[in-house]
């Protein structure tokens, strides 16, 4: 179990380092969407065109990428959406129960499923070089590509929630504390 959860560490360093990494795309998306807004009224003003259909699906591509990249951080940090009326009264060995059993019935086979479904569509995109319709507009096929990246590294944090959850029941580790404080 030691040799597990020293995979289930590792697992979660890197997570942690593409979540960090993922948050500061935030701002840069926001940035672009202010260029957007801003470049589209300045552009009107003074007869220019300051912004086009790459910079609006750079945008989208972007927010894409947070939430895609975001998925196995939020995982990892248990703030995912969930229907609290029952979980939030268990003991920490019973949450771990749940947590085991919906992370290997549902969550894992659901992202296994989605990497074979999506893997046929995202070959063809980068079979063809596949580009937006729009004129100017950016390639798809590397966006579509991170469909598999995300789910891949969903499925890895699974693997590390799943070695934490047999640890918490086997009584090697301690249940983690739920801190919901927003500061406020």
């Amino acid at each position: 179990m030691d040799t597990l959860l020293k995979i289930s560490n590792f697992i979660d360093a890197c997570t942690e380092r593409i979540g960090r990494l993922t948050s500061w795309l935030v701002l840069v998306m926001v940035i672009l969407g202010v260029w957007n807004v801003a470049g589209r009224y300045i552009g009107r003003i003074i007869g220019s065109n300051l912004t086009s259909n790459a910079y609006i699906e750079a945008q989208w591509y972007i927010f894409d990428l947070v939430f895609l990249l975001g998925a196995a951080y939020t995982l990892k940090h248990n703030e995912h959406v969930r229907v609290d009326i029952f979980y939030s009264n268990l003991s920490g060995k019973r949450k771990a129960i749940a947590d085991l059993f919906g992370t290997v019935f549902f969550l894992i086979p659901f992202c296994i499923m989605v990497i074979i479904f999506s893997w046929d569509s995202i070959i063809a995109s980068w079979q063809i070089w596949e580009t937006s319709p729009d004129p100017g507009g950016l390639p798809r096929y590397p966006i579509k590509a991170m469909i598999i990246v995300a789910f891949v590294l969903l499925i890895f944090q699974g693997i590390s929630e799943t070695i934490k959850n047999v640890a918490i029941i086997q009584n090697r580790i301690a249940p983690q504390e739920e801190n919901h404080d927003t500061g406020l």
